[in-house]
């Protein structure tokens, strides 16, 4: 596919939260493959440089959002440093008030500009805190980016998006993780808030039951030090490894995610990651739900375990988790382990 134009560069701007940018990542897979002759330019944290490895004609810019790039007078600073880049269209992957003032300057330039649709009235009556509320899907995240494109004149087909082709498991990796056999499991149990995370009591039982499957080595994701220092008392068993902390950088821990056979997370970025690597994903759901649009890439809708809507029919409640609703603290409780533990074995044994 092509759109006749040739040497376009498209600045793309989606800072945010890890799990929001290596959305963005498919969508741009796909734009580059499909119109090879589109350059892009990624405005981002300099964390997630890393996910955008390796995709042709992508580059990288990392603002100084602590400094040079900090507050009203930051963002003239920044739109002027973009500016530099000589960029034919902008793509707003993030519409919120940074990236809109920004893209409007580059308006005024007669740049051609495009904003993802968030679907704020859409969300609101999706969390609707009624019990006879009619839920239905919104569009995937990334299909609302995929449609910033076509308004900039490059369709494209993001269903179609190629998958990263897998990196060897190096050294600095294996002395970690140990050399591949059997089957990998990735597991990451936490998220920003509370109305996403599954008990620790429930994550136990679901951990316990993975690991007693044969040849089977769980890998406990998470991030920073407190982090890494709760998952260490989930793996009491040889074959439960925790790769949280300082064990593995990113760019470690997106190689090894390519090798799982499968990944169980929260609605969190450890999903993401993982489904925009081509690997099958399960997911848990509490307050938020699938719906809202933030399923991982290509996931069938039945590897979304919710919580149970005729015993919380309100649910779901939160678009980003951080709600808490009375009466419905607990509502993730109602996705029983074994529930999670069987639709796990059937995906992987099914490989």
């Amino acid at each position: 596919m092509s759109s006749g134009k040739k040497h376009r560069h498209i600045l793309v701007i989606r800072l945010s939260a890890m799990g929001d940018v290596a959305m963005t990542v498919p969508v741009l897979r796909a734009l580059t493959q499909q119109h090879p002759n589109v350059k892009v330019t990624v405005v981002s944290r300099g964390l997630f440089r890393a996910f955008f490895e390796g995709i042709p004609n992508v580059y990288f810019f990392e603002p100084d959002l602590k400094r040079r790039h900090k507050g009203l007078l930051g963002i003239l600073r920044l739109y002027k440093d973009l500016r530099r880049l000589h960029v034919h269209a902008v793509a707003d992957l993030h519409n919120v008030l940074r990236s809109r003032i920004i893209t409007f300057l580059f308006s005024l330039r007669g740049k051609k500009t495009a904003t993802t649709n968030k679907f704020r009235k859409e969300r609101a009556q999706l969390t609707a805190l009624k019990a006879d509320k009619i839920i239905s899907p919104l569009p995937p995240v990334t299909e609302r980016h995929a449609e910033v494109f076509v308004q900039l004149g490059f369709p494209i087909d993001v269903n179609a998006a190629p998958f990263a082709p897998k990196q060897p498991l190096t050294e600095d990796i294996t002395d970690v993780t140990g050399p591949k056999n059997g089957t990998w499991i990735g597991i990451a149990p936490f998220a920003q808030h509370r109305g996403k995370v599954y008990p620790k009591d429930l994550m136990q039982q679901v951990i316990n039951g993975l690991a007693a499957e044969a040849n089977t080595t769980l890998f406990l994701f998470g991030s920073g030090r407190q982090e890494a220092k709760l998952l260490d008392e989930y793996a009491q068993q040889p074959n439960i490894k925790v790769v949280a902390g300082a064990r593995l950088i990113l760019r470690q821990e997106l190689k090894l995610i390519s090798h799982l056979n499968l990944m169980l997370s929260m609605d969190s970025s450890n999903a993401h990651m993982a489904a925009m690597l081509g690997v099958p994903v399960v997911t848990l759901w509490g307050a938020t739900h699938p719906y809202a649009g933030f399923a991982p890439f290509k996931q069938p809708l039945e590897n979304a375990l919710t919580a149970n809507r005729e015993q919380y029919p309100m649910l779901p409640t939160s678009i980003y988790g951080n709600k808490i609703i009375e009466g419905y603290e607990d509502a993730i409780r109602s996705i029983s382990p074994q529930a999670v533990i069987d639709k796990i074995n059937e995906i992987v044994k099914a490989e």
